[in-house]
């Protein structure tokens, strides 16, 4: 094999060669939203696409979920693992991988692809992705089923198999992908719009091989890979030294189980970052146990926010990084333990390191937000077509205050990062349902000198009989946390209104409610928490407040003791509660 080690390369060419491979991991991002057949891809972003050097490390990645970071690397050390014999991977091999417990997982939907790179009989990178598939099969639409008991109910595995073997495209195996899933179109259009991704980042690593010569080229991987170790740990100095500690509870697993304790101790040295959750709960009967992969994922996202937010991600500016768990944790499941909504845990995992260092880095970590992805599974058959529909989205809510700013409206959770919702107008023509209703939710929560950013309220009107909604809104019982003085939020629940005048509800975790014509879920999800004491709140903010809708005059008198005219939106006046907190 070759080796770059003594090879000499001008700087400038280092970073030329460097952003080039940047930009690759960006082009194969957009070629898979351009060619992909469902919203969940094209209009939500749930998915990530990018590069690896030859032993799996993460080169660059293009996210549309933060959730994803860290995967693709796993992914591909497990195709190393499986497959790292002499000659196993060839030029035109195409791996397919959903196993969320070794391969880089997280549930099952979300599938993986990676493809070996060549250049002069060499593997001189990989090409990777993994996008959520609307269907993967399983006991519900949507597949990822939030009363699963085991992994086999939660749709197909794929266990690191050829999907393409020297450029052969393995037949069978497609065969079997259509006949399992409700949706083979969406389905196997995702997969083919994975595979022209793949393709893209091959194309574009052996031009740069031939261009400069395969050697500049991994040593500007390597280039790469230390750039960022580099930049991290000089971040890492500026952080307050020491051990902090943080422990919360994840609200239930989907049959009433619950709360199950969490906890993490956080050690940070000049030389390390590391992350104890040792003494969690372990795994659980319902499907909110996360793999240490995906727990991976979470401590990695907020790492970078507490280091550096806009650097590129690559495997080397995660080498402080360090993550210790128990086996069959909640934080760690292993086979065959339910998974389908793992984010639960892996994201309640990050949560617990955000609040330990939210106190000590009031500039960088914000109170409390939503948490849950909020997700929603509607199913039913359109009222025009009477052809069978299924929604699968996140929702979007409120995240917590900070120091000199009040918390963002209506903003995916950290695990989603810039993702989207479907629009309503795509929403109302492909979908059975009409969108009554789409707002910031007003529930005067997160009070503070800065306010926690408001949720919103999302309502779905079935437009037909027999339809059914599954949804998992986390954070149900143990709302945002204020910090400083702030107050906390209010919870992620959901409610059914039903065309009889009838309200049931309000619910966190709920599988297959049955929707008729008429009958309307509506979704509320958190405001996030508040930073500071309420009464430090200018009274002319507040009145302000009030007249951009974001509490009540009620609400303003209750929570901040400033009494507002509801006609001028003017002070008129304060309480005895403003001055006595």
């Amino acid at each position: 094999m070759t080796t770059a080690a003594n090879v000499k390369v001008d700087p400038f060419t280092l970073e030329i060669v460097k952003d080039s491979m940047i930009a690759t991991g960006d082009e194969m991002f957009y070629a898979l939203a351009r060619t992909s057949m469902s919203p969940i891809i094209y209009e939500v972003l749930d998915y990530a696409s990018g590069l690896t050097d030859s032993k799996g490390q993460l080169l660059t990645q293009g996210n549309g979920v933060t959730g994803f970071i860290g995967m693709l690397t796993f992914m591909v050390k497990q195709t190393l693992k499986k497959f790292g014999g002499e000659n196993q991977l060839k030029p035109g091999d195409i791996v397919i991988i959903n196993d969320p417990y070794g391969g880089g997982g997280s549930h099952l939907s979300d599938v993986g692809l990676v493809m070996p790179i060549f250049h002069e009989g060499e593997i001189v990178a990989f090409s990777a992705n993994k996008a959520h598939w609307t269907e993967v099969g399983g006991k519900d639409p949507g597949s990822f089923s939030n009363d699963a008991t085991e992994i086999f109910q939660e749709g197909l595995q794929f266990p690191c198999v050829k999907l393409f073997d020297e450029g052969k495209l393995n037949q069978p195996l497609v065969d079997i992908i259509e006949s399992n899933v409700r949706f083979p179109d969406l389905s196997l259009g995702d997969l083919w719009a994975q595979v022209a991704a793949l393709r893209t980042g091959e194309k574009r690593i052996r031009e740069l091989c031939e261009k400069y010569g395969k050697e500049i080229v991994l040593v500007s991987i390597d280039h790469l890979l230390d750039h960022g170790e580099q930049m991290a740990r000089k971040e890492l100095a500026k952080l307050p030294k020491g051990t902090f500690h943080a422990e919360s509870y994840i609200d239930d697993d989907g049959f009433g189980n619950g709360p199950f304790k969490i906890q993490v101790k956080v050690t940070v040295t000049d030389e390390k970052f590391i992350c104890d959750f040792r003494g969690s709960h372990p795994q659980v009967p319902g499907p909110i146990n996360c793999s240490y992969t995906a727990l991976v994922s979470a401590v990695r996202t907020i790492f970078l926010a507490i280091t550096n937010p806009s650097q590129d991600v690559n495997d080397g500016v995660f080498r402080p990084l360090e993550i210790i768990t128990d086996p069959k944790s909640v934080l760690a499941a292993e086979r065959p333990s339910p998974v389908s909504i793992y984010w639960e845990s892996m994201l309640a995992g990050a949560d617990l390191i955000w609040q330990a260092l939210a106190p000590e880095l009031p500039e960088r970590l914000s109170a409390g937000h939503l948490l849950s992805v909020c997700a929603v599974i509607l199913a039913g058959n359109h009222h025009e077509t009477d052809e069978p529909f299924l929604i699968v989205e996140p929702s979007v809510g409120g995240w917590g205050a900070a120091k000199g700013q009040d918390g963002a409206r209506g903003q995916f959770c950290i695990g989603d990062g810039e993702t989207y919702n479907v629009p309503i107008e795509v929403a109302e023509t492909r979908y059975g349902v009409m969108i009554d209703e789409y707002s910031l939710r007003t529930d005067g929560a997160g009070a503070g000198e800065y306010i926690g950013g408001s949720g919103v309220t999302r309502s779905y009107r079935a437009m037909t009989d027999n339809q059914m909604v599954s949804a998992t809104f986390g954070r149900n019982k143990f709302v945002p946390w204020g910090t400083n003085g702030g107050e906390d939020g209010s919870p992620n629940e959901f409610i059914i209104e039903k065309a009889n005048g009838e309200v049931d509800g309000p619910f966190g975790i709920y599988p297959r409610y049955p929707l008729n014509k008429g009958d309307v879920v509506k979704l509320m999800t958190a405001t996030g928490g508040g930073f500071g004491n309420p009464e430090d709140r200018p009274a002319e903010q507040i009145a302000l407040d009030v007249k951009n809708g974001y509490i009540t005059v009620e609400q303003a008198k209750e929570k901040f003791g400033v009494i507002i005219n509801e006609k001028t939106f003017t002070v008129e006046g304060v309480t005895e509660l403003r001055g006595k907190r």
